[in-house]
């Protein structure tokens, strides 16, 4: 496998954005088993409200521990939803942040953080706690999961 492929890191600043969430806190090992009836409770109270995203969906890490996903799969929405089960609203803080594009499949997203927070290290830029991955390509129409892109967003603070 070849190493991952992320563009050049950029600084930017983003606007605050209303999400519908699912929020999770769960064993690492777990997040293949809740990403897909995460995202598909989102769509459905979306779509039982008559409320069209507005973005691509992703997930907002809250803090990172080597063991626990302490996390939200969201959607952008271009308002406060009305709470059904899980789904409930949240927000994606306005922030500075440093970004890159992620290609290729999710096994290798590990690997791509780490090449983006070496550089985020070597600008000499101090991350925040939280960071977000927006899931840029859908696997029901992307087959070749070289094809995926992930934008990588980390909150820079200071």
């Amino acid at each position: 496998m070849s190493a991952p492929m992320i563009d050049p890191p950029r600084i930017l600043e983003v606007p605050a954005r209303p999400l519908a969430i699912v929020r999770l806190t769960i064993p690492r090992e777990d997040i293949r088993h809740v990403m897909g009836p995460g995202i598909s409770e989102i769509y459905a109270a979306l779509g039982a409200q008559g409320v069209a995203p507005a973005g691509r969906w992703l997930t907002h890490h809250l803090r990172m521990a080597p063991d626990v996903f302490d996390f939200e799969i969201a959607v952008p929405v271009p308002a406060p939803i009305i709470p059904v089960g899980r789904v409930t609203n949240g927000t994606l803080p306005a922030a500075r942040v440093a970004q890159t594009l992620y290609r290729g499949g999710y096994e290798g997203l590990g690997e791509a953080w780490g090449r983006f927070m070496a550089w985020i290290a070597a600008e000499g830029l101090t991350p925040a706690e939280d960071l977000w991955e927006t899931y840029l390509t859908d696997p029901a129409t992307v087959t070749d999961p070289g094809k995926y892109q992930t934008e990588l967003t980390r909150p820079i603070v200071g």
